[in-house]
C-alpha cells in the first residue's frame, strides 16, 4: 500500500493552522478522475501563486493532538461546505479545530476535490473521497491514539450533506477497490451535520429548495441510503435558509423510524449556517462518545429558593360562584407572581406543570426550578394552578384551558401596575401542560368560556409559548403515548388547535425517545414554519419523557433551562 505523507515547511502553500498533510488515494489510482477538478480550501486557492495541479488529490490535514492532560479517545473530521463548488468554511474548520482540541479531542480536515464532476452526480467524487478518507482515518487509529470506534464527523452545508451520504450509506461501494486499505470499513460513528444542503427533492440538484421544502411531491432525498450502518446524527439548521431545514426535519424523522438515537436544533431567525456548535457536544457528552456519562443529578436537589430577592403574591383565578363549568372534585385554580426585586425584564412568563390532566402541581420538578431559574435572571414568572382531574362530559383540556385564557387576561390586566409589560406575556407547560401551551399559542381568538366580569374583555393573545415534552399534539396519541411514534405521515396534529392569525412564536424541547414522541413538537414547528411563524426546536438523544428530573452534568436536558432564557430574550 502506496500513501503520500509530507510534514509542513514554511515554504509550503499551505493554510496557517495545518499541520500534517497525508493525500488519501495511491497516485494514478483516483477514480473517475476529472483533469478540471482541484482538493484545496479557498485560503489556499486564493494564495499569490497558486498552482491547481499541485492540488489534484484529495488529502487529510492531522492537526496538533491535543494535551495529554485532556486527550480523549476520540477522533472528528472537519468537512467544509462550498456548494460541492469550493471547500470554503476556512473559518469554521480553525474554530471547531480549537474548541474540540481544547475538550481534548484529535482533529483532522477532510479536503475533497471540488467543483462539481461533469457527468456524474455533483457529490460523486467528494463521496468517494470521503469513503477513502474515512477508511484512512481509521487506519491510523492505533498510532494516533484513538478508538477506531470513536470517529465522528462535524461539517456544514453542502459539507453536511457528504456528511450524511458518510452516516447512512457505508455499505454502499462508492468505487472500486486502489489497495488494501479499501478492506477497512468506512462507517463513521456519529456526525453533527450543520445546514445540510440538498436535502429535499425540491434542491437536490444543487440549488435552494424551489419550494422551501414544501409540498406533496416534495420528500426527503432518496440519495441517503439509511443503510445497517446508520449512525447517531445531530442536526442543526436554521429556519430561515433557503436549503430547506425541511430536509433536517424529513432526515431525523427517518432516524426515528430506524430508531436511531438523534437530535434536532432549529433556530428562529437564522438562515444558512452553523448554530448550536455547544449543543453538538452536549449530544456527543450524552451519547458517551467523549467517555462514560456521569451521574445523574435531580434537579430539585441543585434549585433553590432565595425568597429575599422575590416579591411574591397569589390570588385566585375565578371569582367567587363564577368558574365556568364547575365540577365538584377538580382542585380551585389560583396563581401565584414570583417578581424579582432587581428585574432585567418587563416581561413575564406563565408556568404550570403537566399530569395528565388528572394533577398538576406548580412547586413540581417541572415548574419550580425554571421559575428559580428565570427569577435569578431577572424576569417575572406567574405559576398557575388549573383545574384538574379531567372534568366529566368535556374534552379532557377544557376546564385548564379556560383557567389559563382567564389567568392570562388577569397577568394582563395587573401588568402594568406592577411595573411589567401587557404586550410580552408567554406562557409554558410540561407534557399535559404543553397540550395546554399549544392551546393557548394557537388558539387565543377561539373563546373557552362566557365572560365573567369586565377582565374577560382583554385578549388572552400571548406573544410566545414554551412547549416541554408536550404531549397528546398529534392524532395516534390523543389520550397516550404514540402509537406510531408519530413518524406515520397519517399522525397529524390534533383538531383542538385552530392555528388562528394570533399564533404565537414557539420553542419546544423534547426528549427523543419519549413515548409523547418528539414528533409532537416536531410537526408543530413544521406547521408553524408554514405559517412564516418562528419557533425553536431541540430534540435531546436517548432521552425519555420528564427527561430534566434527573441528569447528567454537560448533557442538553441538564443546561435545558439555558434554551429557555435564549429563547425569552428574542422578545
Amino acid at each position: 500500500m502506496k500513501r503520500f505523507l509530507f510534514i509542513l515547511s514554511v515554504t509550503v502553500c499551505l493554510p496557517l493552522f495545518a499541520q500534517q498533510r497525508e493525500y488519501i488515494w495511491p497516485e494514478g489510482r483516483m477514480p473517475d478522475m476529472q483533469a478540471f477538478q482541484i482538493a484545496a480550501m479557498t485560503d489556499e486557492v486564493e494564495t499569490p501563486g497558486f498552482n491547481p495541479d499541485a492540488f489534484r488529490i484529495p488529502y487529510l490535514e492531522w492537526f496538533m493532538a491535543p494535551e495529554d492532560s485532556v486527550k480523549k479517545d476520540v477522533c472528528m473530521i472537519l468537512i467544509s461546505g462550498g456548494s460541492y463548488m469550493n471547500c470554503c468554511d476556512v473559518g469554521l474548520i480553525k474554530y471547531w479545530r480549537d474548541e474540540l482540541t481544547r475538550l481534548g479531542i484529535q482533529c483532522v480536515n477532510f479536503v475533497y476535490r471540488t467543483p462539481r464532476p461533469e457527468g456524474l452526480p455533483i457529490y460523486q467524487t467528494a463521496w468517494e473521497d470521503g469513503q477513502r478518507a474515512v477508511r484512512l482515518v481509521r487506519s491510523e487509529a492505533a498510532k494516533r491514539g484513538f478508538d477506531p470506534e470513536k470517529i465522528g464527523v462535524i461539517s456544514m452545508s453542502a459539507g453536511s450533506h457528504l456528511a450524511l451520504l458518510l452516516a447512512t450509506g457505508s455499505l454502499t461501494r462508492t468505487y472500486k477497490p486502489v489497495d488494501r486499505l479499501d478492506s477497512i470499513p468506512c462507517h463513521i460513528n456519529w456526525a453533527i451535520a450543520n445546514a445540510p444542503a440538498y436535502a429535499t427533492t425540491d434542491g437536490e440538484a444543487g440549488i435552494p429548495a424551489t419550494r422551501d421544502g414544501y409540498g406533496t411531491d416534495v420528500a426527503l432525498s432518496p440519495v441517503f441510503p439509511f443503510d445497517a450502518k446508520t449512525c447517531p446524527v445531530s442536526l442543526h439548521h436554521g429556519e430561515l435558509d433557503p436549503y430547506s431545514p425541511n430536509g433536517s426535519t424529513l432526515f431525523y424523522r427517518q432516524l426515528r423510524r430506524m430508531d436511531i438515537p438523534a437530535e434536532l436544533h432549529l433556530y428562529p431567525f437564522r438562515g444558512h449556517g452553523a448554530f448550536g456548535f455547544w449543543r453538538g457536544i452536549e449530544f456527543m457528552t450524552q451519547m458517551g462518545f467523549l467517555g462514560p456519562v456521569g451521574p445523574e443529578v435531580d434537579i430539585m436537589d441543585r434549585s433553590r429558593d432565595n425568597i429575599r430577592k422575590v416579591l411574591y403574591d397569589k390570588e385566585p383565578v375565578w371569582p367567587e360562584g363564577k368558574t365556568p363549568d364547575f365540577r365538584e372534585n377538580q382542585c380551585v385554580p389560583y396563581l401565584e407572581w414570583f417578581i424579582p426585586k432587581e428585574r432585567t425584564s418587563d416581561a413575564i412568563q406563565i408556568i404550570y406543570s403537566g399530569g395528565s390532566y388528572e394533577g398538576n402541581s406548580p412547586d413540581s420538578f417541572e415548574v419550580a426550578p425554571a421559575r428559580r431559574y428565570l427569577n435569578e435572571k431577572g424576569i417575572t414568572v406567574v405559576t398557575l394552578k388549573y383545574r384538574t382531574p379531567r372534568p366529566e362530559g368535556l374534552a379532557k383540556h377544557t376546564s385548564a384551558w379556560q383557567d389559563l385564557q382567564r389567568a392570562i387576561r388577569i397577568v394582563r390586566s395587573e401588568a402594568a401596575a406592577r411595573g411589567l409589560d401587557p404586550g410580552k406575556i408567554g406562557i409554558m407547560g410540561s407534557s399535559a401542560g404543553g397540550h395546554l401551551t399549544l392551546m393557548g399559542v394557537t388558539s387565543s381568538r377561539h373563546r373557552s368560556y362566557l365572560p365573567v366580569d369586565g377582565i374577560d374583555t382583554l385578549s388572552c393573545r400571548v406573544q410566545w409559548g414554551i412547549g416541554i415534552y408536550p404531549a397528546y399534539l398529534l392524532t395516534d396519541g390523543l389520550d397516550d403515548c404514540n402509537t406510531t411514534g408519530g413518524n406515520d405521515d397519517s399522525a397529524v396534529l390534533a383538531p383542538e388547535f385552530t392555528f388562528d392569525p394570533d399564533t404565537a412564536p414557539m420553542l419546544m424541547i423534547h426528549g427523543d425517545a419519549d413515548g409523547d414522541a418528539s414528533m409532537n413538537s416536531v410537526k408543530v414547528w413544521e406547521k408553524l414554519r408554514a405559517m412564516g411563524i418562528p419557533a425553536e426546536l431541540h430534540t435531546l438523544a436517548l432521552r425519555e419523557h420528564c427527561f430534566q428530573q434527573k441528569s447528567s452534568p454537560g448533557t442538553g436536558s441538564y443546561n435545558w433551562l439555558d434554551r429557555i432564557a435564549e429563547f425569552i430574550a428574542y422578545f
